[in-house]
C-alpha cells in the first residue's frame, strides 16, 4: 500500500510538472565561482577547477551539483563524498556526525562561513542542524588546506568540511524572497523563507528562517531469530527551528565586512536503541545555539597586502530527561561557551611567492547541573605560518601551525598543558602542459586535545590523557579533459596512509567503572576515487554521471600480541561508494542516485553477532523551474530507499524504508 500511495504521488507530480501554459526557465550548467583579488586584478576561478588543481584532496558540491544530484540534506551530500564516515542515528533531526579516512567526527573540523564551528563538549559537531535549503558551496578538505590565506584553527584539524551558505549581492535594490514549503512521510513538514535585499549601495541585508517538524514514526521489522514482527520507531518526534541574521557592509571595492546572528532550537525525543519485546523510551532532549560572528577583510589597491580579522561568540544548551530512568526521573543540564578572535595578514610580494602569518584565541568553558560537574575551561593560542610559492606549472605550500592549550577548572583537577608544532607540506605538478593533468604529494601532521567529556566526565573521564597524534600522507592525481563541444570527463584518484598514537580509548576501571586512557595505535590506508562525466545531447538536454568510491583499511596497531591486533576499527566500512545518472531535459529533469557501504563490526573485537550488514540504498529525484510572473517557481519530488531496503549505519538504530518528499518554492 505504501509504494502504491508513493507511486501516485509522483505520477501527480510529474503531471504538474508537465502542465502547458508556463515556459520554462533554461538550465543553469555553470559551476558556482568564487572571486578573489590577486595582485590587484580579480580573478574568478571555477570551484571544480579548484578542486582539480589543489595539492591537497579537495571535494566541493555547488548548488547546482545538489540539485543535479538529488541530494536532499548535508548528511546525503556526505554520503556522495569519498572517505566518509557518516554516523546517522535515522529520521529527520537524528543526529548526524561525520568522519574522514578513519578519523572519527572529533578529528573533523566544521567550518560555517568561514568560522570553525565549536563543540568543546563532546568534540562533534551535528551537521543534520545546518540547513541544505541555504547552502551555497559545501568543501571538504583532507589534510592541508590548498588557500594561504586561512585562519590558524581551520589547519589544526585532519580534515574540514566547510559549510558557504548563499550570500550574493542582489544586483538593484528590490527586496528579493525565497519562500518554500516540503512535505513528506512520517509526519515531516518544513516551510522555509529567505529574504536578501541591498539596501544601500554599501550594505546588504539578508535574514532566513526554517522550521522542521516531524513525527519520524517509520516501520521496520524487528529479528529475534526466526521470528519477525513488524514494529514502529516510538518516541522520536522532532521540533526544531533556525534562523540568521546577515549583514554585508562594504565601504570601497579593497574592504568588506560580514556579520552574522544565528539562532538554533530542537526540543526533540531520543528514540534510543531497538530492543526485544518493547519500544518503550522517555528520553527528549532540548538543544540550543545562539552565536554571533564577524569578518574583516582588507587589502591594499596592488593586492599583495591583505588583512583578515575573525570575532566570534557562541553558547549552547542541552537539557537530557528521562521519565523511564529507574528509580526516578534522571535529568542533566549542560551549558558551553566560547570566545573567538582571529586575525590573518598575507603578503604576496611576487607572482610566485606567498606568505601568511595567522594567529587566533580560543576561550571555552563548560558547566552543568550535577553534582558532581567540575566546571572545566580552556585557553587556546594557535599561530601558523605559512608559505606558497608558485611557479608555471608547479605548486607547493608549507605552513607550520604552533599550539598552546592551558586547562583548568574551577571544582577539581583540571586537564595537562599541552604545546606542539605541527608541520604541513604539499605540492602539486601539471607534468604536461597541453593537458589538464595534474599530481599532488601531501604530508600533515597534527593532534587531538582530549574533549572535556573525555577529561572531566565523572569516572569515565581522565585529567591525565595526552592528546591523540596523527600523521597524514597522501599521493593523488587529478584529470579533466574536454572531448569536442558535447562530452567532458573529470576524475581523481587518491591513496593515502594515516598513523594515529596514543589513541584515546575506554577501558575498564574496575569491575564496574571505565576510563579514558592513552594506549590505542590505529593505522590506515586507502584509495579515494571520484568522476564526473557529461554529454550534451542536445542545446536543451545533459546527461552527467558522477560517483565516488573508497576502499578503507583502518585497523588496530595497539598490541602485537593481542588477538584484535589487525582488526578493522569499529564502524568503518572497507568499501563504499556512489552514483548519480541524471538527465536535464525540457520537461522534468530527473536524477537516479545510490550510496552504498559493505559490512562493519560494531566493536573492535569483533564478538560474534557484532558485524552489521552492508547495503545499497536507491533514490528517484524529479525537479522543474518555471518562470512565473516575476519570479521563478520550483517544484521537486523525492523518493527514498525506493527499493524499501531496511539497514542501519549505527547498531539497533534502523533507518527508514521507502519514503517520499515534495518541495514547493517561489522565489523573486
Amino acid at each position: 500500500m505504501v509504494c502504491i500511495r508513493i507511486h501516485r504521488v509522483a505520477m501527480m507530480l510529474c503531471g504538474c510538472m508537465m502542465s502547458p501554459g508556463l515556459s520554462l526557465s533554461a538550465q543553469e550548467h555553470t559551476d558556482s565561482l568564487r572571486t578573489h583579488r590577486l595582485q590587484g586584478v580579480e580573478v574568478t576561478e571555477s570551484r571544480h577547477h579548484k578542486a582539480l588543481t589543489s595539492a591537497a584532496p579537495l571535494y566541493v558540491l555547488g548548488r547546482g551539483d545538489l540539485l543535479q544530484m538529488g541530494i536532499t540534506d548535508i548528511a546525503d551530500a556526505l554520503h556522495r563524498l569519498p572517505g566518509v564516515n557518516l554516523r546517522d542515528y535515522g529520521g529527520a533531526g537524528g543526529m548526524k556526525t561525520v568522519g574522514v579516512r578513519g578519523f572519527g567526527a572529533r578529528h573533523t573540523g566544521v567550518s560555517y562561513d568561514g568560522v570553525l564551528l565549536s563543540e568543546c563538549q563532546s568534540g562533534e559537531i551535528d551537521v543534520s542542524r545546518y540547513s541544505l535549503d541555504h547552502v551555497a558551496v559545501l568543501q571538504l578538505v583532507v589534510g592541508d588546506n590548498d588557500d594561504l590565506f586561512i585562519p590558524a584553527r581551520q589547519a589544526a584539524s585532519p580534515a574540514t568540511l566547510s559549510i558557504e551558505t548563499m550570500g550574493e549581492t542582489p544586483q538593484d535594490h528590490s527586496p528579493h524572497l525565497t519562500t518554500q514549503l516540503r512535505g513528506g512521510a512520517f509526519g515531516y513538514i518544513s516551510p522555509f523563507v529567505r529574504y536578501a535585499q541591498a539596501v544601500t549601495e554599501r550594505i546588504t541585508l539578508s535574514a532566513v528562517g526554517e522550521y522542521v517538524y516531524a513525527e519520524n514514526n517509520y516501520p521496520f521489522t524487528l529479528r529475534n531469530g526466526i521470528y519477525k514482527t513488524r514494529e514502529h520507531r516510538a518516541n522520536s518526534r522532532m521540533n526544531s527551528g533556525h534562523g540568521e541574521i546577515n549583514v554585508v557592509w562594504q565601504p570601497n571595492e579593497l574592504n568588506r565586512l560580514w556579520g552574522k546572528l544565528y539562532y538554533y532550537d530542537n526540543d526533540r525525543r531520543l528514540p534510543g536503541i531497538v530492543r526485544y519485546y518493547t519500544n518503550a523510551s522517555g528520553e527528549t532532549l532540548h538543544d540550543r545555539n545562539c552565536f554571533g560572528q564577524a569578518r574583516w577583510l582588507s587589502q591594499n589597491r596592488d593586492g599583495r597586502w591583505a588583512l583578515k580579522t575573525n570575532a566570534k561568540y557562541n553558547w549552547a544548551a542541552s537539557s537530557y530527561r528521562d521519565d523511564l530512568y529507574p528509580g526516578g526521573v534522571k535529568d542533566a543540564d549542560y551549558w558551553q561557551r566560547e570566545a573567538y578572535a582571529s586575525v590573518a595578514l598575507l603578503c604576496q610580494p611576487t607572482d610566485r611567492w606567498g606568505f601568511d602569518y595567522s594567529a587566533d584565541y580560543i576561550f571555552n568553558n563548560l558547566s552543568s547541573s550535577l553534582p558532581t560537574a567540575t566546571r572545566p575551561y580552556r585557553h587556546t593560542v594557535l599561530q601558523s605560518l605559512s608559505a606558497k610559492y608558485a611557479m608555471g606549472r608547479f605548486t607547493l605550500l608549507a605552513r607550520l601551525l604552533h599550539s598552546l592549550y592551558f586547562n583548568k577548572a574551577k571544582d577539581g583537577a583540571s586537564a595537562k598543558d599541552m604545546r606542539r608544532l605541527s608541520p604541513s607540506l604539499s605540492l602539486s605538478y601539471r607534468p604536461l602542459p597541453a593537458e589538464q593533468l595534474f599530481v599532488r604529494l601531501s604530508y600533515k601532521n597534527i593532534f587531538r586535545v582530549p574533549t572535556f567529556n573525555e577529561s572531566h566526565y565523572f569516572h569515565y573521564g581522565s585529567t591525565d590523557l595526552d592528546a591523540e597524534n596523527t600523521d597524514q600522507y597522501n599521493i593523488g592525481v587529478t584529470w579533466q579533459k574536454n572531448f569536442g563541444s558535447r562530452w567532458e570527463a573529470q576524475v581523481t584518484a587518491d591513496a593515502y596512509l594515516n598513523h594515529v598514537r596514543d589513541k584515546i580509548v575506554a577501558v575498564p576501571y574496575n569491575m564496574f567503572i571505565w576510563t579514558n586512557i592513552n594506549v590505542g595505535k590505529v593505522e590506515g590506508k586507502g584509495v579515494d576515487a571520484t568522476w564526473r562525466v557529461g554529454c550534451r545531447l542536445s542545446e536543451r538536454q545533459h546527461l552527467s554521471l558522477t560517483g565516488s568510491y573508497s576502499h578503507q583499511h583502518i585497523v588496530n596497531r595497539t598490541n602485537r600480541q593481542s588477538p584484535y591486533y589487525g582488526n578493522q576499527i569499529a564502524y568503518i566500512p572497507r568499501h563504499t561508494g556512489s552514483a548519480a545518472l541524471s538527465w536535464e531535459n525540457p520537461l522534468v529533469n530527473l536524477t537516479l542516485h545510490g550510496t552504498g557501504v559493505s559490512s562493519r563490526w560494531t566493536n573492535n573485537e569483533h564478538y560474534e553477532g557484532t558485524l552489521i550488514a552492508g547495503y545499497w540504498e536507491t533514490g528517484l529525484s524529479a525537479y522543474r523551474h518555471i518562470d512565473l510572473g516575476k519570479g521563478r517557481l520550483q517544484l521537486r519530488g523525492d523518493l527514498k530507499n525506493l527499493f524499501n531496503r531496511q539497514y542501519e549505519i549505527v547498531a539497533s538504530y534502523p533507518m527508514p524504508g521507502i519514503s517520499w518528499q515534495m518541495t514547493i518554492g517561489y522565489e523573486f
